[in-house]
């Protein structure tokens, strides 16, 4: 059930067996959201983090005009509010973009590993660190980056991320966003948003159809998107 969790976590150090069980213990209830459905509300003061199991979701941003902006992208494996743990107050949504399951971590159970099992503690720290370095490459990709590029980047990204958690067939990987949710990732209209897909596939990096995107010129789309993995901290040495 956890498999995901581990390796997320074990891409980055190696995880005892005592700490695997430390993580179950620490899980509760699961629960399952359809497409659409807040996985965590904007303002809320949860007392659990959420696991996502299966699925994809999103942390997001609501403007005053009602403009949507995503700000992230999780995926199996993923915790989408650890920091809620210490933070207390969510400053933004975690939508689900496809039917998500998910298993909630009590906060006190995680303050028990953090008094009780230091090494894991620091794994888990660095989960929220690596998503502070997503939110800073996404922040580069929207200001600084073509298009193109930025889209190029998200591929790379994502198929890099589920490589990971072993969700990839191959070079394919599922995205199930409908267009206005890629638009809203790229903050582009569904117009421009098809163009840009438009771009990519016809040099011919990528494929992608029925929710299903296909690399075809790894290194190309490295070069479009300046994909530098360093980012996500996915070697595994001591921490």
């Amino acid at each position: 059930m956890l498999e995901s969790l581990y390796l997320n976590l074990g891409q980055h150090d190696a995880l005892s067996e005592h700490e695997k069980a430390l993580l179950a213990g620490a899980m509760s209830v699961e629960k399952d959201f359809a497409t659409g459905q807040d996985i965590v509300s904007e303002g809320s003061r949860p007392t659990y983090s959420t696991l996502i199991l299966d699925g994809l979701a999103a942390r997001y941003k609501v403007l005053e005009d009602g403009g949507r902006q995503f700000t992230s992208l999780q995926v199996p494996g993923d915790f989408v509010d650890l920091h809620a743990f210490l933070l207390k107050t969510m400053d933004h949504g975690i939508i689900a973009l496809s039917p998500c399951r998910v298993i909630v971590a009590e906060h006190s159970r995680l303050r028990a590993i953090t008094e009780e099992a230091p090494h894991l503690t620091r794994l888990l720290w660095l989960d929220t660190l690596v998503d502070g370095a997503i939110h800073r490459e996404w922040i580069v990709a929207m200001g600084r980056r073509s298009k193109t590029s930025h889209l190029a980047h998200l591929v790379c990204e994502l198929f890099v991320r589920l490589q990971g958690v072993k969700r990839t067939i191959g070079m394919s990987f599922r995205l199930p966003l409908s267009q206005l949710e890629l638009a809203d990732v790229l903050g582009l209209s569904v117009v421009h948003m098809n163009r840009v897909i438009a771009a990519l596939r016809n040099i011919g990096v990528i494929g992608w159809a029925n929710h299903t995107v296909t690399i075809l010129d790894w290194e190309r789309l490295v070069q479009i998107a300046e994909f530098d993995p360093t980012y996500l901290s996915m070697n595994r040495e001591p921490r």
